[in-house]
């Protein structure tokens, strides 16, 4: 992300920060327009939700992507002058599910069945909650049935060559390259997601252990992941050659900087991300390099359980999927087991 105006253009950006003229951390919604006229208003009652999830400790993303659902709802609702929970009744759900499955995207595309999935799911624990709470007598979405589970394998690893190719993008002569190139190592060395990586703090890195202390990661677990020598040394140069110079309040914890001053706003961060990569493999984010870490160790011979815990799953299942992408050793056993591996070539 190294542009013309380097590091000499951090204060002036610094500035327009504080002015407010760009703001890459937070979005402010648009103010609700809903019904809250009636004591069971929907509107109401998602705002009570929201707030609830918030009390029980749900992560801002989780709760962020609740709001964002229940406003489609509340929309489709509004149009159709449903606006008080009493007023919805499981064919009224059972519409809306039949609308997001009709649904087309601008490109024409239609919603994914994890979209799908993951906007019904909120409303069913938003009615579940509403009749705990007495808002409502009966739950309509008690009996709606969620649209089927995908088993979908993740995209491919990089290659070698192909990491090789993609660390060598930043332009390690003008500072901000210096701080590409130590993200970067940090994504494929310690498999963190985009935005464990975005809120790590100085406190977090422990150079003498090697290793970086993921703070609240998915689901508010903490956990320790090594980091590997070509990457410590990377993150070590731009601590200090670049941190300093980037940095315009000395409160700031966060170790990776922009222009700005500020922690990466996890979009922003997979926007560069996704420019670097697709000239190389015609694809890419953040979470590919994740993968792309698993998969090598995986290959390397690592313990699935190792991995387990480095990309911190909770469940053995969920990083079992990446035994399914791997198949070096099935390789290796087809070509020393199957007849015709063993017939002479034509």
């Amino acid at each position: 992300m190294a542009g013309k105006k380097g590091i000499g253009g951090a204060a002036l950006l610094g500035q327009r920060a504080r002015r407010g003229d760009y703001n890459h951390t937070n979005r402010t919604p648009a103010p609700a327009t809903f019904d809250r006229t009636a004591p069971d208003a929907l509107a109401v009652a998602r705002d009570d939700y929201l707030a609830a999830l918030r009390s029980r400790n749900y992560s801002a993303d989780t709760v962020s992507t609740r709001d964002d659902g229940l406003k489609l709802f509340l929309a489709w609702a509004a149009e159709r002058d449903v606006t008080r929970a009493s007023q919805v009744t499981r064919p009224i759900l059972e519409a809306y599910q039949q609308g997001l499955y009709r649904h087309r995207k601008a490109n024409g595309q239609p919603l994914g069945w994890g979209t799908q999935r993951q906007r019904l799911s909120g409303l069913k624990d938003w009615f579940k909650w509403l009749t705990r709470q007495n808002v409502i007598m009966h739950n309509p979405a008690s009996e709606l049935e969620l649209p089927r589970k995908e088993k979908r394998l993740p995209e491919t690893a990089l290659t070698l060559a192909q990491i090789e190719q993609l660390l060598a993008v930043p332009d390690v002569s003008d500072p901000l390259g210096v701080r590409d190139r130590a993200m970067l190592e940090v994504f494929y060395s310690a498999g963190v997601r985009r935005s464990e990586l975005c809120y790590l703090e100085l406190s977090a890195l422990n150079p003498a252990r090697r290793t970086l202390t993921v703070r609240r990661g998915k689901g508010h677990k903490d956990r320790v992941v090594p980091l590997g020598t070509r990457a410590l040394q990377w993150v070590n140069r731009y601590l200090s050659e670049v941190r300093s110079r980037l940095c315009l309040d000395t409160r700031e914890a966060t170790i990776f900087l922009t222009g700005f001053g500020k922690a990466f706003a996890p979009d922003v961060l997979s926007r560069m991300v996704s420019r670097w990569l697709k000239p190389i493999s015609g694809r890419g984010s953040c979470h590919l390099l994740r993968h792309t870490c698993a998969t090598h160790l995986l290959e390397g011979g690592a313990d699935i359980r190792y991995i387990q815990q480095l990309l911190g799953h909770e469940s053995l299942e969920t990083t079992a999927i990446y035994t399914e992408v791997t198949i070096t050793q099935l390789i290796e056993v087809h070509a020393r087991c199957h007849p015709a591996e063993r017939l002479p070539s034509q």
